[in-house]
């Protein structure tokens, strides 16, 4: 079996690169499959190399996802799975609103194009976000909810599910998308994502820096650990189809907290003098953004399906604190 990850390179990516390549099969489907190659793509051309530098049966090609040349070798490796986790985050797609649709849409629709002209239609996961819902006042909500984003990259991800849904009904791909939780606490440096702040909070006073909290205490936020996205990927990979049925998204669990609990519990965990590092500094543009999202998220049906949500948030401080002890 060949697999296909594109924004291999991210963060995401790089966990579900890693994970695979430490396996010698995976159940896809609902049959269990051996791995015989990993196709990693990205625009990050340095950070793919590295990553087939350190895990076995992971072959680089960099470029832009909708480049002939990308689209010809995808086409060619025909993998039995595509994890589409290629994107341009929340903020950024809202301030350069050209560069969002390319990536965000006109690079999913490419990716299904290309597809078709596979002998079998491949599993397909496209990483969608709870960003395609709005709601008053950061209110719980239920997955049956209609979508009705308030962004730009809320919009393209729903246009994305309904190109894999659509794609699934004509037969050209075996599609789930998953609309993933806010993900905390992300390694790294900061990126351009209206959530940003939540993994911000966290990670930056634990490495003793300042950060900015641009939101008020009371906004809800409806979060998953790194662990449980990848998790999620690989379960949703699992699932045979006839499983999932026409309805082809996937509305995933998480935690629910207020931003005043994920400090008092950072406080709680690491102490005063480090939750003590958090600055205010309100941001109306990002408050906008995410308080349109819902606070809670009631996901009945995938929780039947298998997926199980993290705890409570002290145990994904507790995964993030670990992890960079290892590291």
């Amino acid at each position: 079996m060949r697999i296909l990850v594109t924004g291999a390179a991210g963060f995401i990516g790089q966990m579900v690169v890693g994970a695979l390549s430490a396996r010698d099969s995976i159940l896809l489907n609902g049959v269990e499959r051996r791995i015989a190659a990993i196709l990693a793509t990205d625009i990050a051309e340095v950070a793919l190399n590295d990553l087939a530098a350190h895990h076995r049966r992971v072959y680089p090609v960099p470029g832009e996802l909708s480049s002939p040349q990308v689209l010809e070798r995808i086409t060619q490796d025909q993998p039995d799975l595509v994890i589409h986790l290629a994107a341009v985050v929340s903020g950024q797609a809202e301030a350069d609103y050209d560069l969002g649709m390319e990536v965000n849409l006109r690079s999913t629709m490419d990716l299904i194009n290309a597809c078709r002209q596979m002998p079998k239609p491949p599993v397909f996961l496209f990483s969608s976000s709870v960003a395609v819902f709005s709601c008053v006042a950061n209110d719980t909500i239920s997955e049956d909810m209609l979508p009705a984003p308030r962004s730009s990259y809320g919009t393209q991800k729903l246009m994305g599910e309904l190109l894999v849904r659509d794609a699934t009904r004509k037969g050209f791909i075996l599609g789930r998308s998953l609309r993933f939780p806010t993900i905390s606490v992300r390694p790294g440096a900061p990126n351009k994502a209206a959530s940003s702040f939540a993994s911000g909070i966290i990670r930056e006073p634990l490495a003793g820096q300042e950060a900015i909290l641009p939101v008020g205490r009371d906004l809800r936020l409806h979060l998953a650990s790194p662990d449980r996205a990848l998790a999620y990927t690989l379960h949703a990979a699992g699932l045979a189809q006839s499983v999932i049925g026409a309805d082809t998204t996937l509305t995933l669990p998480g935690v629910t907290v207020t931003v005043g609990t994920m400090i008092d519990t950072l406080a709680r965990i690491a102490g005063p003098q480090v939750a003590a590092r958090i600055k205010p500094a309100h941001d109306p543009a990002i408050e906008a953004i995410v308080a349109s999202w819902p606070g809670q998220i009631l996901t009945p049906r995938a929780e039947a399906l298998g997926f199980e949500p993290d705890t409570d948030f002290a145990d994904l401080v507790s995964a993030h604190m670990g992890r960079t002890a290892v590291e």
